[in-house]
């Protein structure tokens, strides 16, 4: 069962979303639920809005200097030798942005194209998991906290 943007915004306040990394000045900072590539982040406006087009020009800045920042912890900690961004909200029609680590150990056919060019099978393959994340959201926590 999929948890919408709103309920996952609702959990984070709530304190009990065990994906999040931390909160950030435009909403939070969450690993996805597919760990496939590890360190993929869903950066989930807060107020949920439907679009970056219903946010001020001043929110928009916060919005995406937001996302670069949360990429370049995920630079430092993952080793990753690349961020890609995506902004789509086409299934869950709320603003969120995809902020996803590519890593030079990924096949070439792969690491050339979109991170959704791989399988169904390969992106399920790896979901979130809180034992073995922990470790991982300590540390981006660590890395976006000291940018902000």
């Amino acid at each position: 069962m999929s948890i919408s943007i709103p309920e996952r915004i609702a959990m984070a306040h709530a304190g009990n979303n065990p994906t999040v990394i931390c909160r950030v000045p435009s909403g939070w900072a969450a690993l996805c639920d597919m760990q496939f590539l590890r360190g993929y982040i869903i950066h989930l406006a807060d107020p949920a809005v439907a679009s970056l087009n219903d946010l001020s020009q001043d929110q928009r800045t916060i919005y995406l200097g937001d996302m670069a920042m949360i990429g370049d912890a995920l630079l430092e900690v993952t080793g990753a030798y690349r961020i890609n961004y995506a902004i789509a909200g086409n299934r869950d029609p709320y603003l969120h942005a995809h902020i996803v680590p590519r890593y030079l150990s990924e096949p070439d056919q792969f690491r050339k194209g979109l991170p959704w060019s791989y399988s169904r099978e390969v992106m399920d393959s790896v979901p979130f998991n809180y034992q073995r994340d922990r470790e991982l959201i300590e540390q981006l926590a660590k890395a976006i906290q000291k940018r902000l």
